[in-house]
């Protein structure tokens, strides 16, 4: 008897956690599509980059080996910086919360803060996917082929990769107190970050203390794969394969694209491990 009333309470449990996850997603859902004009702003940023930074420095190497354009090279990255850009912004609602007296009210409530936690960290997530879908469905402007195999893939590594970026972002939020202070941390942190990453070059050529810190940089084990799936589905030369994606080495040993994305889901968990548990010690 007391083993069955015992099930129903963990099952009401778990079911009320769920609510309050889906209540904390959907908020910032609203919140998100609300406010088109950041939407817009962000996904004309990863326009730009794309198809300005990527046709003004490619005209300066008309003769890329295999004939691959640098928007093609360029692609994965932009959609990874999309991903992380957007995951940071959505991240920035819990001080934003707390500083109107929101987050007080959820952390007051019955509400489990892990739960209150993984909602956070789902709708940075989802919102992410949406706007690197977006830049997706554009792949054939830059010369990426419309593959399902290949959307299926990059979809999946920028949920990973979304799930990463918000759990890192959300952790960072716990530790501020006002926006400014929450926009000045994630810029001096996420851009050096992306830089180093692979995204719009890649890191094979790079000067060896520059390599270092890129095979060191977490964002670099999200960039890699992503670009792997890219030229296995672009007609290429052995040259152009050598010069644009080499891949990560650790002391001549490359890095399978297996273990980049169990890398990165390995250090989601942990970001959102550690967010759980300061959402657990914050006061009301």
């Amino acid at each position: 008897m007391s083993t069955a009333v015992s099930e129903r309470v963990v099952n009401r449990g778990l079911s009320h956690d769920l609510r309050v996850v889906k209540v904390v997603l959907y908020r910032d859902l609203m919140r998100f599509l609300y406010d088109v004009g950041r939407a817009m702003a962000t996904l004309l940023q990863g326009l730009m980059m794309l198809f300005v930074i990527g046709v003004g420095f490619g005209s300066l190497m008309p003769d890329a080996p295999g004939g691959v354009e640098l928007t093609t090279v360029m692609f994965p990255g932009v959609i990874a910086m999309l991903v992380i850009s957007t995951a940071i912004a959505s991240a920035g609602s819990v001080v934003s919360d707390r500083e109107h007296g929101f987050l007080r009210e959820m952390l007051a409530s019955p509400a489990r803060r892990g739960a209150i936690a993984l909602g956070k960290v789902c709708g940075g997530s989802v919102l992410a996917l949406l706007q690197g879908s977006l830049l997706l469905f554009m792949a054939g402007l830059a010369g990426v082929p419309y593959h399902p195999v290949l959307l299926l893939q990059l979809a999946g590594l920028m949920f990973v990769l979304a799930f990463t970026t918000s759990a890192l972002g959300v952790l960072t939020a716990t530790l501020v107190r006002h926006p400014e202070a929450f926009l000045g941390i994630s810029q001096m942190a996420i851009m050096p970050l992306v830089l180093l990453s692979g995204a719009l070059f890649p890191i094979a050529n790079l000067p060896t203390w520059l390599k270092t810190m890129a095979v060191v940089n977490p964002i670099t084990y999200a960039v890699d794969p992503m670009r792997r799936a890219v030229f296995e589905r672009v007609e290429t030369t052995p040259e152009a394969e050598a010069l644009f994606n080499p891949g990560v080495t650790w002391f001549s040993w490359q890095v399978p694209g297996t273990v980049e994305v169990l890398m990165v889901g390995g250090a989601g968990l942990l970001f959102f491990a550690l967010a759980v548990r300061r959402f657990a010690r914050m006061t009301v």
